[in-house]
């Protein structure tokens, strides 16, 4: 649905702002995974195109009424306007969109993963998941300590939380997948859950295959209308039939199984592509 919200508060998070939007009625059909799409800038802006950014937090009722939080990291004039905005300034919001993450239908030990600002949907899905008897393990990195996001947020929830940074300022010097298969093995992880840089989803996606365990990624692709028209963030993805199908990441996904997309892939259609252009002389 799309709202004419207001921005209630904006709070600075280490290197990021946490936006809080009042948004009636996206926040009661809110699913750990859906994503909000933003207007950005007023009648006279230059900036046509809306922002897509991944739900961290949902309130269905509030003094307001319903409340979305989104993590901006503002490096650009959009998400500049964003981290700006002042109490009660609006901002017009279409949401949820897009495919949430499947929970499982039992208790199940789960590993989740996320990159920077991008471990943002995690925390109200670890939530979801401890709700229904799972165990929850989450691995957290970023370049630097300052670039992470929630790792006292996830302290009080999981059942172990492990830390990397590249530059060793906080937790273990490297990436997540230098420390996943330990945290995967001690938990006896049964599924995988991730959020991040897409070449983190590759490597996490690599590391769940090679461990037989199912993985779950919500990809960050550019999302320029996020609800399916404008074909902006298509990926090839295969399909149960063995088909690969350029699909559209703001509709079938943001999740989608890791073992499924075609990482090495990705920006361009590979030839075997349903649908792919044929080239001159071919059949």
């Amino acid at each position: 649905m799309q709202v004419r919200g207001e921005a209630l508060s904006v709070r600075r998070v280490g290197a990021y702002y946490a936006l809080t939007l009042l948004a009636p009625g996206v926040a009661e059909r809110f699913r750990p995974g859906h994503f909000v799409a933003l207007a950005i800038g007023d009648e006279s802006s230059s900036m046509l195109l809306r922002r897509s950014f991944s739900i961290y937090r949902c309130q269905e009722r509030g003094v307001y009424g319903g409340t979305v939080e989104i993590v901006v990291s503002a490096h650009g004039p959009g998400t500049e306007w964003l981290a700006s905005r002042r109490p009660h300034d609006p901002v017009d919001v279409v949401g949820p969109l897009g495919t949430p993450f499947a929970l499982p239908r039992e208790p199940a030990s789960c590993t989740l993963v996320g990159g920077g600002y991008g471990s943002a949907p995690l925390f109200t899905l670890a939530e979801r998941l401890r709700a229904r008897g799972c165990r929850v393990d989450i691995v957290l990195g970023a370049a630097t300590e300052e670039r992470l996001f929630g790792v006292l947020e996830a302290k009080r929830m999981a059942d172990s939380v492990t830390v990397t940074t590249d530059d060793g300022s906080l937790g273990t010097r490297g990436r997540v997948t230098d420390v996943l298969p330990r945290v995967m093995e001690r938990a006896g992880t049964d599924a995988v859950y991730a959020c991040g840089p897409m070449a983190m989803l590759r490597a996490v996606s690599d590391v769940a295959a090679g461990s037989g365990v199912p993985a779950q990624v919500a990809v960050e692709e550019a999302m320029a209308c996020g609800i399916g028209v404008c074909m902006t963030c298509v990926l090839p993805v295969v399909g149960e039939d063995g088909v690969t199908r350029m699909v559209r990441s703001c509709t079938e996904g943001p999740v989608f199984r890791g073992d499924t997309v075609r990482w090495a892939d990705v920006g361009t259609v590979p030839a075997d592509c349903l649908g792919a252009p044929v080239a001159a002389g071919g059949h």
